[in-house]
């Protein structure tokens, strides 16, 4: 740590913040969607976050179906996005916001990157759904089709476009983003698990996902499973009040996960914006890594694969020189849950393995009997607890269990 850095600010210990923002949006509206993702990516900078990602094609909405090849809306959503990527000049958190852009002659569902007035990259889906309410394929094509690795864009010359892009800070090694887009998750092998290979630490999704009866459930195991599996942080940002619900309907769901477990959740069916924030350990989640050596080899084995992803660089410039404290709250006893359903499946858990250790421990060493001092403390009660269990097990009487009285002074 630096002699400028505070030892009292979470980017000096290895957390980011980190944020999605689900706007109010107004179906083919560019510029007022422009504006209102201003203002949210505005607030992410007030509260020091490295990174807010919104949801799919939000600077056009979702649900325009076949306006997505006017003309008219293909340009100002362009303008819309220059908009934004000039007015983010002096702002250095990075945003990733959705919109439909020509390239060439196809037409593209597009994650676009930008901080501190820079365009990044520009990141196509990579998995169309054309099943039950979706026809995307009728609109878009894959990024997989796309000729070419770069794209002229917002003025910039050279701006690097594919689903295999990697964006790196360079005064934070441990901060390296990847995005996707909704069904691109769905998927049996999602770009992300390539991405957490090549290095990703904190995994994105722009989504649209609309809603029915239990469904918000399934999007929670998708992203706790990929989180869990990529040992990475997972973004997840949907549609929300505003998209048409001539077809459809939006909830407006955003999670953060960190390996598995639930970092934040928006509220579901909010008729206002929302930008919801948490921090995750970059720190943790590279331990995590080096200790699983089943993920080094899977990066070995898909080491072809991975040959192919670009690392585009840029400067987090993190606040360092002040404090800024976790608003993460983490649980005072992590291994005992607070909910009491869940602290009696924990405690009969523990108690089982206790069990089965101990049976088949007087199996193998062909015992019948088991001797115990009893204290008459937690522990040693505990012990006496597992061996009478233990006996029951073996169909042994509990009078084999020799438990000798043992107080102690005082």
């Amino acid at each position: 740590m630096g002699s400028n850095q505070s030892f009292f600010n979470l980017y000096n210990h290895g957390f980011v913040r980190v944020a999605f923002a689900i706007p109010e949006v107004r179906v083919a509206d560019p510029a007022y969607n422009a504006e209102q993702a201003g203002a949210l990516l505005e607030q992410a900078s007030d509260q020091a976050c490295a990174l807010v990602v919104f949801p799919e094609l939000g600077l056009s909405a979702y649900s325009c179906e076949d306006l997505f090849h006017q003309q008219p809306l293909l340009e100002g959503c362009g303008e819309a996005l220059k908009t934004l990527v000039k007015a983010s000049q002096g702002t250095p958190t990075m945003a990733v916001v959705g919109l439909p852009l020509r390239h060439g002659d196809l037409l593209y569902n597009c994650a676009a990157v930008f901080q501190e007035g820079r365009l990044l990259g520009v990141v196509p889906k990579t998995y169309l759904p054309n099943y039950r309410e979706y026809y995307e394929a009728r609109h878009f094509a894959s990024g997989e089709t796309a000729v070419g690795d770069t794209i002229e864009l917002c003025g910039q010359h050279d701006v690097p476009f594919g689903s295999r892009l990697l964006f790196q800070a360079s005064d934070a090694p441990l901060l390296r983003v990847h995005v996707e887009i909704c069904e691109d998750l769905w998927t049996p092998v999602p770009p992300s698990s390539y991405a957490a290979m090549a290095g990703a630490t904190v995994l994105t999704n722009l989504s649209a996902s609309n809603i029915t009866t239990g469904k918000d459930d399934y999007r929670r195991q998708l992203v706790a499973n990929q989180s869990g599996r990529c040992m990475a942080a997972y973004v997840y940002c949907a549609a929300g009040f505003g998209e048409s619900t001539t077809d459809l309907a939006w909830d407006g769901h955003g999670m953060i996960y960190e390996n598995g477990t639930a970092v934040a959740e928006s509220q579901r069916f909010a008729y206002h914006a929302q930008l919801v924030t948490a921090e995750v350990d970059l720190e943790r989640l590279t331990q995590d890594r080096m200790r699983n050596n089943t993920f080094g080899q899977s990066v070995a084995h898909h080491r072809d694969a991975l040959a192919g992803w670009r690392t585009v660089a840029f400067e987090a410039r993190l606040p360092r020189d002040k404090p800024l404290l976790l608003e993460r709250a983490y649980e005072r006893f992590p291994y005992v849950p607070s909910d009491p359903a869940q602290r009696d499946v924990r405690c009969r858990e523990v108690y089982e393995i206790q069990v089965q250790g101990l049976v088949k421990r007087l199996q193998a060493a062909g015992l019948q009997r088991a001797v115990i001092g009893v204290s008459g403390g937690l522990d040693s009660t505990q012990a006496l607890l597992v061996c009478a269990r233990a006996m029951d097990v073996l169909g042994l009487p509990r009078e084999n269990v020799l438990a000798y009285y043992m107080p102690g002074f005082g």
